[in-house]
Order: structure tokens, then C-alpha cells, then sequence
């Protein structure tokens, strides 16, 4: 959002993205943009003001929760209990990856995220979360052969599998369950 729009379109601007990623969770990528501009307090001209399509919406949404993420590890980093902070991200992003059912195979359909770009993606991830695992292992909760790209690779698993599931969060933290347990030290 470039920082020479007024405010109030900059208000809109965070308004629409808010509640465009709520509908995206709650209803994938097939959200209805005229709910989200409803929901949003505006018209569907100034959604498509800000977005020109569902394409450039879902790019947005994306691209947000990418960097919450990446923030959020990197808050994380100097928490007192490295385990539970890892969890704890571990949760986020896994519920993330299930609520954003859909967006993955509508922005590749469309074009509008390149391979390259999911690549960059994962890679920011895995550096966000790296200190963080890291501290976690250096401590003895998790396994000290686990990387960043093995828990992203492990999410995503997750979330493919929980897709068509009657409730693919509680499925996926379900199944995040199974895998805490699988790379963390016997003892």
C-alpha cells in the first residue's frame, strides 16, 4: 500500500485486508468480494479500487499473513520456554495453512504467485523460524538433525491432508500433535 494515499484510503486499505483474511479462512479462496467489501464497510468499487480482482486480493491476504508470521517467529526468538514459543508457531502457521484452504491453487491458477515467489516465501519463513528452532534444540526439546524447511514441509503436509476435512484447524492441530511428538527427543 503505497504511503502517499490519504489516510482514509489507507484505512480501507488495512479494513479490506482484514476482513478479506477472515473470509479466506472461513471460506477459502472462493471468499465473495461483495461480502468482504459488506463486512468491510465500503462499496465493491473501492475493494476493486485497492484489488482489481480476487487475484490481487488473495495476493494481498497472502502476502500479509506471510510476513505476521515471519514477525511473530522473529518476537518469539528470545522467549524464556523455546519450546513452547516454537509450538506456539508451529499452532499459528499450521492453523494459517489450513485456513488459507484454496488460496495456494487460485493464486497459481491465475498466475499471480510465481514458483519463484512461493520459494522466497519459504525461504523468509525458514529464516524467520531458524533462531527460534535453533534456541529450541540448543535447549533439548526438539531434535537437533530438524530444520526450518523439515517443519514448513510438515505443515504444508498437513495442510494438504486436512483440506477436505469437515474441520481441517482442529484436524491439522491434531495432526501437528502427532508430529510434535515425532521430532521431539526420546528420553
Amino acid at each position: 500500500m503505497p504511503q502517499h494515499q490519504r489516510a482514509d484510503a489507507r484505512r480501507n486499505y488495512a479494513r479490506i485486508l482484514a476482513v478479506a483474511e477472515r473470509e479466506v479462512a472461513a471460506h477459502g479462496a472462493d471468499a465473495s468480494l461483495e461480502r468482504i467489501a459488506r463486512v468491510a464497510g465500503v462499496g465493491s468499487a473501492t475493494v476493486r479500487r485497492h484489488f482489481p480482482g480476487r487475484g490481487a486480493l488473495l495476493e494481498a491476504v497472502f502476502r500479509e499473513r506471510i510476513e505476521s508470521l515471519c514477525a511473530r517467529a522473529v518476537a518469539s526468538t528470545d522467549a524464556v520456554d523455546a519450546r513452547a514459543a516454537l509450538l506456539e508457531w508451529l499452532d499459528g502457521f499450521t492453523e494459517y495453512a489450513a485456513s488459507a484452504r484454496g488460496m495456494a491453487e487460485a493464486l497459481a491458477q491465475d498466475r499471480l504467485v510465481e514458483p519463484e515467489q512461493v520459494s522466497a516465501c519459504s525461504v523468509k519463513l525458514e529464516g524467520a523460524v531458524e533462531p527460534l528452532l535453533r534456541r529450541a534444540a540448543e535447549s533439548g526439546a526438539v531434535a537437533p538433525d530438524v530444520t526450518a524447511a523439515d517443519l514448513l514441509a510438515l505443515v504444508t503436509g498437513i495442510a494438504l491432508a486436512t483440506e477436505r476435512h469437515a474441520d481441517p484447524a482442529a484436524e491439522g492441530r491434531r495432526l501437528l500433535d502427532l508430529t510434535v511428538r515425532g521430532i521431539s527427543p526420546t528420553g
